[in-house]
């Protein structure tokens, strides 16, 4: 039996990444597991391949999109334990001033307005002890060039982490993971390639102490963590998942 046995997870962005071994995470532990995401067909296959679970089309921008996410779950496994706020998107590595604003408003509602829509239709289905784990990133405390309003975006989510783990207290808390650079297709948007070239590799590999990029398991066991009783006396915490990144 599972330490998350009878309980039901929500997971945005579900279907790829970090989501799906989220999903995977929380489902091996005994879980039920809601996998949402844009793409319902990659959610459809998480699901498919996970003992108990349901895939459901999400996005997450989207306020009706959020009810009815919300519903799913009650109606298929009569409350809601935890949502992990993980759905996220970035921008084509460039300068700012270069961005379309259309690019930048859809980035903010994925990434800033999704957590909000979440937390408001979710909540009332909460029961005390319940959790939240938003996905934020490194970027949000220590921004580099050419991803400064995705950065900005996650600074706007740690910043929403601890207001929300204030609101909420103490029947919910509220936390976030700062991933550092991992290979998902984090990179195909950005850099518009599937894998880092060798040379930004390693150049991005230098700054971390611990000598190589996040893995999705790496963030699913901190999401996993903050989400569980071990971490019951954690709310508002914005935890580095970045192998040292922001201390190099």
């Amino acid at each position: 039996m599972g330490s998350f046995e009878n309980k039901c997870v929500i997971v945005t962005g579900g279907a790829a990444g970090f989501g799906e071994a989220i999903c995977r995470k929380f489902a091996g532990q005994g879980a039920s597991v809601v996998v949402a995401d844009l793409n319902l067909e990659g959610a459809q296959a998480v699901a498919g391949s996970l003992p108990s679970a349901i895939a459901i089309q999400v996005d997450v921008a989207d306020e009706e999109a959020n009810k009815a996410m919300a519903q799913a779950a009650v109606d298929a496994f009569g409350k809601i334990d935890v949502v992990c706020c993980n759905a996220g998107i970035p921008h084509r590595g460039n300068y700012m001033i270069k961005m379309e604003v259309d690019e930048f408003d859809r980035m903010w509602a994925v990434n800033v307005r999704s957590i909000f829509l979440a937390a408001k239709h979710c909540s009332p289905h909460m029961p005390p002890g319940s959790s939240i784990v938003n996905t934020a990133s490194i970027g949000g405390k220590r921004p580099r060039p050419g991803l400064t309003p995705y950065n900005a975006s996650k600074a706007a989510v740690n910043t929403l982490t601890r207001g929300m783990a204030v609101e909420m207290a103490p029947n919910i808390r509220v936390n976030a993971v700062c991933p550092v650079s991992a290979p998902t297709g984090f990179d195909m948007t950005a850099l518009g390639v599937k894998d880092l070239p060798e040379d930004q590799n390693k150049a991005v590999i230098a700054g971390i102490p611990m000598g190589r990029r996040a893995t999705p398991e790496d963030v699913a066991n901190s999401v996993f963590f903050l989400a569980s009783d071990d971490a019951e006396f954690l709310t508002g915490v914005c935890l580095d998942v970045d192998g040292g990144r922001s201390i190099q």
